[in-house]
């Protein structure tokens, strides 16, 4: 008798997800609003629902008798699917890991009880005296829980700080945000999935953006061109890391900055794949290791399967932003097909509108 799973979530980044459990012979239960959900053709049932709908989405999922619940991506999802598979008795997280993997707040206070290398904060919220507050610049301003390069800015001064804190807070469903020193270094993030409390490495991918003030994700490498040492050291932070925020089942994605002088700092850490193709692009054509398998037989209360598929190979996310970059992507298509991998998505009425990760003009994978 085929199991049913549940998906929470129905954009381009959940399609990977969708079409893999298909594959696997699992009946595919998705929640997600209709408008942009480009995995309702993909899923079996399909049911319009907000994803931050925890309680209708656990009677459904109750009704239906799911297996396993997952999403790859999304913070908000994660929250969801957690709460569910909680209350259903399935894998997943507690939710207070859900809660110091999704709050930026509850995260470094987290870090700084445990020793973990991460950059100083301070929560504010509209009723704060920014005026009085002492800093040190410079500083960047984020809301406590959106992702996505969503109303981050970095300010090198006080000049713009009201504004910049009023858009952050706007940006966050919570309402309050964080200040907090900027961490100086090179950006990566190190994808990972646990089982039972134990950590499996997967990849370090090397992270580009368009830097001060929104750092938008131009683009990823996998893998990361890192030393074995560094590696080593990386993962001894980001295996402490998890253990202090309590991630013991599924995928996670840590973000990082390594200084000139070889010091670690944890930006921040999702209990979830990381989003923009990494963990369902990124790390299976660079290491042939099916993550996204791995989520689902995680979810359904299986080891992951971590054998490679196939001989690994350098590969690289490509978001579009210009003309130029379309051009570029032209080019590629024109002169070498045999690099391109896969085209993930176009909305070129974004190309040079883009202010965040949602609206940027397209994304390509292509052989590094």
């Amino acid at each position: 008798m085929r199991k049913h799973l549940a998906i929470i979530g129905a954009s381009y980044l959940q399609l990977p997800l969708i079409e893999k459990a298909k594959e696997l012979d699992y009946v595919t239960h998705v929640f997600a609003w209709r408008e942009n959900a480009v995995g309702e053709a993909a899923a079996d049932h399909f049911y319009p629902i907000s994803i931050v709908e925890k309680d209708e989405i656990l009677e459904k999922c109750r009704e239906i008798g799911i297996c396993g619940i997952c999403t790859i991506a999304s913070d908000l999802a994660a929250v969801t699917v957690n709460y569910v598979a909680n209350a259903l008795g399935l894998p997943g997280n507690s939710m207070q890991a859900t809660l110091l993997s999704t709050n930026k707040h509850e995260m470094r206070k987290a870090f700084q009880r445990r020793g973990d290398p991460s950059p100083a904060s301070l929560l504010v919220d509209e009723s704060t005296q920014l005026d009085a507050l002492q800093l040190r610049f410079p500083v960047i301003v984020k809301p406590t829980d959106r992702s996505g390069s969503r109303g981050i800015y970095k300010l090198d001064s006080r000049e713009h700080l009201r504004e910049a804190v009023a858009a952050a807070l706007s940006a966050g469903f919570e309402k309050k945000a964080l200040i907090e020193e900027f961490a100086q270094g090179e950006e990566y993030s190190v994808e990972y999935i646990s089982y039972h409390g134990e950590h499996h490495f997967l990849a370090m991918t090397q992270k580009f953006t368009t830097g001060a003030p929104h750092f938008i994700e131009t683009g990823h490498l996998e893998p990361a061109p890192v030393d074995d040492e560094t590696l080593n050291r990386v993962r001894q932070v980001v295996e402490h890391a998890l253990d202090t925020l309590g991630l013991e089942n599924g995928a996670s994605h840590s973000e990082l900055k390594i200084d000139s002088d070889g010091t670690i700092r944890i930006i921040e850490i999702g209990g979830r794949m990381g989003g923009d193709c990494i963990g369902s692009d990124l790390v299976y054509y660079s290491t042939g290791i099916d993550f996204t398998r791995a989520v689902i037989q995680v979810a359904c209360g299986e080891a992951p399967d971590l054998r490679p598929t196939h001989p690994p190979q350098s590969a690289r996310v490509v978001f579009l932003f210009t003309q130029q970059d379309l051009e570029e992507y032209r080019r590629l298509c024109r002169e070498e097909p045999e690099r391109l991998l896969r085209l993930v998505d176009l909305h070129l009425e974004f190309l040079g509108k883009s202010t965040d990760s949602s609206n940027r003009a397209g994304c390509y994978i292509v052989r590094a």
